[in-house]
C-alpha cells in the first residue's frame, strides 16, 4: 500500500511531499476506524519488545527520529503506525522559517536524502501546545515523546545555552526526555558547540537546571557522524562527567562518500546533511566505538541509515539500545517498523 503512495509522493517536490504527508496523516486520524485499521496493520504489541532505559519504558525499540514531526503535529498518527516513541523537533525558542528553499532533496538511487532545512519550526510555545493537545486527546494510549532542542540561528554561540535552557523549561512538563542537538550541519557555527569546553559548559548548565526540577528528565546528546575518534573520546568523557543519560548517534553527515548519484547533480544540490543508506556503515562504526570505549555504560539511541530490519539488528548488536527511523521511513514506509519489531521477536 505504501509503495503506491510513495510513487505519487516522489513525483512531488520533496518538501511539498513532506507537508502533504503530514496533512494526510492528520486527516486520516479523523476518519472513523482508520486509526484502528492502521494499528491492526502495523502495530506490534508484545511485552518482549518493551525496553526499559533511563527510567522510561518504551513500548518497542523503534522510534521516530527528530526532523519528521518538527512541530509535534502528528504524534497520534505516528503512534498509530507502530512507533514505540517519537522525537519531535528540533525546537528553538523562537519560531523561524529555516533556510531558503529548495532545501530538501532525494537521491533515489542511493536511498538517501540531503537537507539543509535549518531548524525550521513554529517555536517552543506552539510545539508545547501541540503536545498538550495530543496528550489530552490520547490519555489512554500515551506514547513516550522526546524533545529535540536547539538554538535560534540569530543567537550567537556564546549565548547558545540560554536558548537550550528556555526550551528545556518550556517543554519540561510535556516531554519524557530531551536531546541536545549541537550536531546539525545546517545552522551556521552550530557544530562548534561540539568542541569540548563549550559542550561541557552547555551540558553542565542544563544538568544544573535539571537537578532543580521536582523530577529529573533524561538528557541525551545528539552527535555528528563526522567526528574523529579523538573527538568521540572527548564525547565519552563529557557524557560521563556531566552524567548525561546517553547519546543519539548519529545526525546527518556533510560527507558525500558512498554515493552513486551523478556528481554534477550532487554538486548542484550543494550544502546540507546527508542521510539514508550511505550513512549506514559510518553510523554503526560510531555506535560500536562509543559502546566499546565506554564499556557499554553509555546508553545509545541509534539513527542513521536504518533501511531494513538487518540494519536495525546491526545497530543493536553494535551496542545501541533503541533505534530511530527517518530516511528509512520515507523510503520504506511504516511496514519497516513492523518488520524490525517482528524480526526482534523471531
Amino acid at each position: 500500500m505504501y509503495k503506491i503512495l510513495r510513487f505519487f509522493l516522489f513525483k512531488l517536490d520533496a518538501e511539498k511531499a513532506h507537508h502533504f504527508t503530514l496533512w494526510l496523516m492528520n486527516v486520516a486520524m479523523r476518519i472513523p476506524f482508520v486509526k484502528s485499521f492502521l494499528r491492526l496493520l502495523y502495530v506490534s504489541e508484545d511485552k518482549r519488545l518493551e525496553r526499559n532505559l533511563f527510567g522510561l519504558t518504551f513500548k518497542n525499540p523503534v522510534g521516530l527520529a527528530a526532523g519528521l514531526d518538527k512541530n509535534a503535529e502528528c504524534i497520534d498518527a505516528f503512534a498509530a503506525v507502530g512507533f514505540g516513541f517519537i522525537e519531535i523537533g528540533t525546537v528553538t525558542p523562537l519560531a523561524q522559517p529555516g533556510n531558503d528553499k529548495p532545501r530538501l532533496f532525494r537521491l533515489i538511487q542511493d536511498k538517501a536524502i540531503i537537507n539543509r532545512m535549518g531548524f525550521n519550526n513554529d517555536g517552543m510555545a506552539v510545539v508545547k501546545e501541540n503536545i498538550q493537545k495530543s496528550q489530552i486527546k490520547n490519555q489512554k494510549s500515551q506514547i513516550l515523546i522526546g524533545g529535540n532542542i536547539g538554538k535560534n540561528k540569530i543567537t550567537p554561540n556564546e549565548k547558545a545555552a540560554d536558548d537550550y535552557i528556555k526550551c528545556f523549561n518550556e517543554l519540561y512538563d510535556v516531554v519524557d526526555y530531551f536531546v541536545v542537538n549541537v550536531s546539525s550541519p545546517n545552522t551556521p557555527n552550530l557544530r562548534e558547540l561540539q568542541e569540548k569546553e563549550p559542550l561541557k559548559q552547555l551540558l553542565f548548565s542544563l544538568q544544573e537546571l535539571n537537578h532543580q526540577k521536582p523530577k529529573q528528565k533524561p538528557i541525551l546528546l545528539k552527535i555528528a557522524p563526522d567526528l574523529t575518534n579523538e573527538q568521540l573520546d572527548d564525547i565519552v568523557e563529557i557524557v560521563k562527567e556531566t552524567k548525561l543519560a546517553g547519546v543519539v548517534a548519529t545526525n546527518t553527515t556533510i560527507s558525500r562518500d558512498n554515493l552513486t548519484a551523478d556528481k554534477n547533480k550532487v554538486e548542484q544540490i550543494g550544502a546540507g546533511g546527508l542521510s539514508g543508506k550511505p550513512l549506514t556503515k559510518r553510523a554503526t562504526e560510531i555506535i560500536r566505538y562509543i559502546h566499546q570505549k565506554s564499556n557499554g555504560t553509555i546508553p545509545i539511541i541509534a539513527v542513521g541509515g536504518i533501511m531494513s530490519a538487518d540494519d536495525a539488528v546491526e545497530k543493536l548488536e553494535a551496542g545501541a539500545s533503541l533505534v530511530q527511523l527517518y530516511t528509512g521511513f520515507i523510503y520504506e514506509g511504516p511496514g519497516l517498523i513492523k518488520e524490525i519489531n517482528q524480526r526482534l521477536l523471531s
